[in-house]
């Protein structure tokens, strides 16, 4: 009941779409303070792919195999990033610590997200700020890079965020986006992509490989939220966190949703 009111309402509008997700992104830190958790995503799995991790990082191999799937597109060393949408922070963290960038900014409409990043994270080249996906506070073409990870589908507005996208990235600059949607809003995304004004390099459906990264991580997220989570609330948790049995994992599993990365650069 409470899980089905709540799709209702973030479906209603856009401006309740991202009313809820910034008050959902506000609270979350603060019922799960803990620094052993620092990834929200789905996690990807790819038969072959073993980047070598810190013993601290193993923990979160999945969500972390996908940042690396996405950030690993281009070569970002040495380049200034922006992550729209960075959460809990783990993935500028690893990108910060394991890619070599000059520079990762990571900007969350979450305050309380931000703060958390503040606590947890001392990397020289990383930083945190609130900031708005439609309204990116950075100059314009100031960015080599911009990535967007499992965050576009909280969003007012789409179409603004791409355009904020192309506004702060450096001619010949990538945008590297995945996410979720459902299987009916795939031609709306695809028609947004193609009016941004970005050129796509290249797109993937990743839909399996994010469903057997659920399955590797399920019991471990599922035990995670009955620990901490009052009982009347775990199953909008679990389907939050993609457990099997879910109403988001049982979605991935029968296609009505599905998962992509893709990648643009803008036109030099």
């Amino acid at each position: 009941m409470i899980q089905n009111l709540l799709v209702w309402f973030i479906q209603f509008s856009p401006f309740t779409k991202k009313w809820f997700w910034k008050k959902w992104y506000t609270f979350f830190p603060r019922l799960a303070p803990s620094p052993e958790f620092k990834f929200m995503n789905f996690g990807f799995h790819e038969d072959g792919l073993h980047p070598e991790l810190a013993e601290n990082d193993k923990l979160e191999r999945y969500p972390i195999h996908l940042y690396h799937h996405l950030a690993t597109q281009v070569d970002i060393a040495g380049k200034t990033v922006l992550e729209v949408g960075s959460g809990r922070g783990g993935g500028a963290s690893y990108i910060a610590r394991y890619l070599a960038p000059d520079q990762i900014i990571g900007i969350d409409i979450s305050t309380t997200a931000v703060e958390l990043c503040d606590r947890l994270y001392k990397e020289n080249n990383l930083n945190f700020i609130v900031g708005d996906s439609e309204n990116i506070p950075s100059q314009d073409e100031s960015m080599d890079v911009v990535i967007n990870v499992e965050s576009s589908h909280c969003y007012g507005s789409v179409d603004l965020f791409l355009s904020e996208v192309k506004r702060v990235l450096k001619p010949g600059g990538h945008f590297l986006f995945c996410d979720l949607r459902p299987a009916e809003k795939l031609d709306l995304l695809n028609n947004q992509f193609n009016v941004s004004g970005l050129e796509l390099l290249k797109k993937k459906d990743i839909t399996g490989n994010v469903i057997l990264a659920l399955e590797k991580m399920s019991d471990f997220r599922k035990n995670a939220i009955r620990a901490k989570v009052p009982r009347i609330i775990q199953n909008v948790f679990e389907s939050y966190a993609g457990v099997k049995g879910s109403r988001t994992y049982e979605s991935f599993a029968d296609g009505s949703l599905a998962y992509l990365s893709a990648v643009f650069q803008k036109p030099a």
